[in-house]
């Protein structure tokens, strides 16, 4: 596997209380941690989590994926995927996390999805 990095910017949503947290590299092994460590400094309403520029993850950071949802939802808080390429996709079905995970085409989108 490739020790490529994960670099990680939040933006603020449309809607005030989301976060945007945009992943540009993959989630595995390797950067989880930083990946943790980000998502625990953001606290929304409603935590996006944009995979349009991560090629790829291993069960490590679906496993980190799935974390942060529980936690979100134990507190009462949103937490979507956005932007989800083919590869990704392929990994949330086979493990039927995609009934839990919900992925949307665009962050605009996943807001939207909250607000009907």
């Amino acid at each position: 596997m490739r020790d490529e990095p994960l670099t990680m910017s939040a933006v603020p949503g449309i809607e005030a209380d989301v976060t945007i947290l945009k992943l540009q590299g993959p989630l595995t092994l390797q950067t989880i941690f930083a990946f943790q460590e980000e998502l625990a400094q953001h606290k929304p309403q409603l935590l996006i989590i944009d995979l349009s520029e991560s090629p790829y993850m291993d069960s490590a950071g679906l496993g980190s994926l799935m974390n942060g949802y529980v936690s979100a939802e134990k507190n009462g808080r949103r937490f979507l995927l956005v932007g989800a390429n083919h590869r990704v996709t392929a990994l949330l079905e086979t493990t039927k996390v995609h009934k839990i995970l919900k992925n949307y085409p665009t962050a605009a989108d996943a807001e939207a999805s909250v607000r009907t």
